[in-house]
């Protein structure tokens, strides 16, 4: 099965599992890439479907080859230790830009995941890149803002921000990238789209 060049792995799931459980997960990867990963736990009671969500980010030291397979296998390894399915992906950095406060401790976490109406992808992509993420990187509060793309499941476009606290959202500065004329253009062709605020980014 053909590989791709990820950044990261991301594991998804709406169940609750014992402490200690992602430990456990990533000790069963001694013998892969993954094994050097730096691991990123996040969880909110109340995702935009009204479920819980709990994301698990294993971010890899350097872009490495992965094939669509070793997803499959570390979500079967998943399920051995919870008995519960969780849907794992491989992501592929884009663009990271370091926040206004990058020297700050994050207080949440917030992930907009979506695809594009046919025609748009281009578009939205130079949007993000050119004015949307450098511009938000720059508000008071961000402190680290990253463009991914989804390999394996949709939403395809996958931009999450480290943010000192949730009033970075509603902020001024926050409020006026998000209020231009290129933001107004893009985003009414957005779809699929998933917003998603965790506010324990260490759970």
């Amino acid at each position: 099965m053909p590989t791709q060049l990820c950044d990261a792995l991301l594991l998804k799931t709406s169940h609750p599992y014992p402490p200690g459980t992602v430990a456990r997960w990533h000790d069963t990867m001694a013998d892969t890439p993954l094994a050097q990963a730096r691991v990123q736990s996040v969880a909110t009671a109340n995702a935009e479907n009204g479920q819980p969500m709990h994301h698990i980010y294993l971010h890899l030291p350097q872009a490495t080859e992965l094939a669509r397979s070793d997803c499959v296998a570390f979500e079967k390894r998943w399920h051995a230790l919870t008995g519960h399915s969780a849907e794992v992906s491989r992501l592929r950095e884009m663009l990271r830009c370091e926040g206004a406060s990058f020297d700050d401790t994050p207080g949440v976490h917030y992930v907009v995941e979506t695809d594009t109406d046919d025609g748009w992808q281009a578009e939205i992509f130079n949007w993000y890149d050119q004015e949307h993420m450098p511009g938000l990187a720059r508000v008071p509060g961000c402190i680290l803002a990253r463009r991914l793309v989804n390999l394996d499941h949709a939403p395809y476009s996958f931009a999450c921000y480290d943010l000192a606290s949730k009033e970075t959202l509603g902020s001024p500065p926050w409020l006026a990238v998000r209020g231009t004329a290129w933001s107004d253009k893009c985003r009414p062709h957005f779809v699929n789209t998933l917003r998603t605020m965790f506010e324990n980014p260490n759970a």
